[in-house]
């Protein structure tokens, strides 16, 4: 088994996929910034360390994150990311 690293936004979101025992899954980093990601699959993001301020798309509303809370994203849609300290997060994808 080996593990796909992937950088995004010049370096400033960095990745790593690996497959749980159920479902594929990326752990990552993302430095200050905002963000706009594009979903194939529907996920499930935990914020491990830090905070999220989310806003789906569509929506004109934000909600943040913080640390152990998780938030979930309908497939092949978009959402919106503040990120005003660096963050770790977890993201499961469920096909």
């Amino acid at each position: 088994m080996s593990f796909e690293s992937n950088e995004y936004f010049d370096g400033n979101v960095k990745s790593i996929a690996f497959q749980t025992a159920t479902l594929p899954a990326t752990v990552g980093v993302m430095e200050i910034g905002e963000y706009t990601f594009g979903t194939d699959a529907y996920e499930y993001m935990t914020v491990v360390s830090g905070s999220l301020t989310v806003r789906y798309a569509g929506e004109t509303e934000w909600k943040t994150f913080n640390a152990g809370e998780t938030f979930e994203v309908e497939a092949n849609s978009s959402f919106d990311v503040k990120v005003t300290v660096q963050t770790a997060y977890l993201c499961l994808y469920k096909k």
